[in-house]
């Protein structure tokens, strides 16, 4: 890079990678982000850290993968350590702003390298949703079925805190316009939307109810032969206990997508505030989510497999090193964004500081370690972890107590034949598990994860006192 940039960060939260115009979908309306797109680099193949929110913020912030931090679900999240890169930038005078939603720990004290927070939203009295530290298979979660009753037109507390979200960024950057900073500054604007409740603006949400919306993939059991992971998530989350036929599922499709066109459209004044004030010519921008959602495949909703649909993310980057228009399909993943933020502000040196493991998108895009692998992981909602590793051509899935999976993403993008079986593919198999052992212990890592939930089972009172919470679908919008 030539000379530090501003950059600013543009994130959603639960945005399936597939679900936009410059991604190839025939029906969600995305202009703001094709626009994005055109001026920059997507990366199409680019994985979340976990598909589940806070392990993923953790890993977004430090740059560093979940097994190295250890917020392992949505009730241990990132308290400020280990440092991250708004730390290293921070302590080299740089302004480092957030606006909307963290899902930190939220506790008295806590330090997460910012200069300033606006309207942060942190897990729920500094633990989140402590139900999640249960492992047992036959823990069962019906408030899920919430998902699909509640879809519809209207306003949800989310969609109101993103509305004040983007006026806020709006302001923050028109002010930073008329500042002159001494360093480049960092703006992260954190979106809810298209996260649930299903419940959309009803200019968004009419613009696609009003469509015969097709069904999504693999929806009907008939043909279907599930995962025994998949069995256990559609059991265990009850979200598939609020849809009773194709009518309310094409309602909740209705709402996604309608929240994605409202993302869009809060992501768009984002935008023009940048045009309005001449903010491009100094600045780097980079839109991606925490995680995707299934919506539907398979019958699966919400997160936590390791599908193209819930553990691919979206990923534009527009600014130096990135071609307009351009498609990377190196895998790349969260880890990745800490070193190229730290390169693009000027402070390359906290890359070693901070021992990242991950490689600056502008180096990828540019032809860097072609045969890397994108890694991703989850240590909640099964009794045991597992893995996600991606290639350029497979994807391997890593079960302790259940069958593998492996997919051809070239010859099959929409996983519908499982080769992890096949004699012909035992090599790739095995290749793709030696790359998961050569990063971490999977036995190893999966004992120290149960054992800090447990811990923190027991500073919460025990099963019966978190057993005795109220449930908690998601954590409230701030006030």
């Amino acid at each position: 890079m030539s000379r530090p940039r501003n950059v600013v960060i543009l994130m959603s939260d639960e945005h399936a990678p597939r679900l936009s115009g410059h991604a190839g979908h025939p029906i969600v309306d995305t202009p703001n982000l094709d626009r994005l797109a055109s001026m920059g680099t997507r990366f199409s193949a680019a994985y979340t850290a976990s598909p589940i929110c806070v392990p993923a913020r953790a890993s977004f912030a430090t740059g560093q993968p979940v097994h190295a931090h250890g917020c392992w679900d949505n009730v241990i999240a990132w308290k400020g350590t280990p440092r991250g890169w708004h730390h290293a930038l921070r302590d080299r005078g740089h302004r480092v702003a957030s606006i909307g939603k963290l899902h930190f720990a939220g506790h008295d004290g806590d330090d997460y390298g910012l200069t300033e927070s606006i309207l942060p939203m942190h897990v729920e009295g500094g633990t989140g949703d402590a139900k999640m530290l249960f492992r047992e298979a036959d823990d069962v979660r019906p408030a899920g079925a919430k998902l699909g009753r509640e879809a519809g037109p209207g306003e949800s507390a989310y969609t109101l805190y993103d509305r004040r979200i983007t006026a806020a960024a709006q302001v923050w950057l028109h002010e930073a316009a008329r500042r002159r900073d001494d360093r480049p500054w960092v703006l992260f604007v954190s979106w809810v939307a298209p996260h649930f409740p299903l419940i959309a603006p009803p200019e968004h949400y009419y613009r696609y109810a009003s469509q015969d919306l097709p069904l999504p993939k693999l929806w009907s059991a008939a043909g279907r032969v599930p995962h025994p992971y998949d069995v256990h998530h559609d059991r265990r989350s009850c979200y598939g206990r609020g849809f009773d036929g194709p009518a309310d599922v094409r309602r909740a499709l209705a709402g996604y997508y309608g929240l994605t066109s409202f993302m869009d459209e809060n992501l768009g004044k984002v935008l023009g505030m940048l045009d309005r004030t001449g903010l491009w010519d100094d600045c780097d921008v980079l839109y991606t989510s925490d995680h995707g959602d299934n919506l539907g495949t398979r019958g699966l909703w919400g997160k936590c497999t390791m599908y193209e649909e819930s553990a691919g993310i979206p990923m534009i980057a527009v600014g130096e090193g990135f071609a307009p228009g351009a498609t990377v399909a190196t895998p790349v993943g969260h880890v990745d964004v800490a070193p190229w933020v730290l390169r693009a502000a000027g402070a390359r040196d906290a890359i070693d500081e901070l021992a990242l493991p991950g490689r600056a998108l502008d180096e990828i895009a540019a032809g860097a370690e072609p045969g890397r692998v994108a890694i991703s992981e989850l240590h909640t909602a099964a009794p045991h972890g597992f893995w996600m590793v991606r290639d350029v051509r497979h994807k391997y899935v890593h079960y302790l107590d259940m069958p593998c999976q492996l997919f051809d993403l070239i010859e099959d993008p929409e996983e519908l034949v499982d080769l992890s079986a096949s004699p012909a593919h035992a090599g790739v198999l095995a290749a793709m598990r030696a790359r998961l052992d050569a990063v971490l212990d999977p036995v190893a890592v999966d004992a120290r994860a149960l054992a800090d939930q447990a811990a923190m089972l027991e500073r919460l009172g025990g099963r019966d006192a978190v057993q005795a919470r109220a449930p908690m679908p998601f954590t409230p919008a701030p006030v």
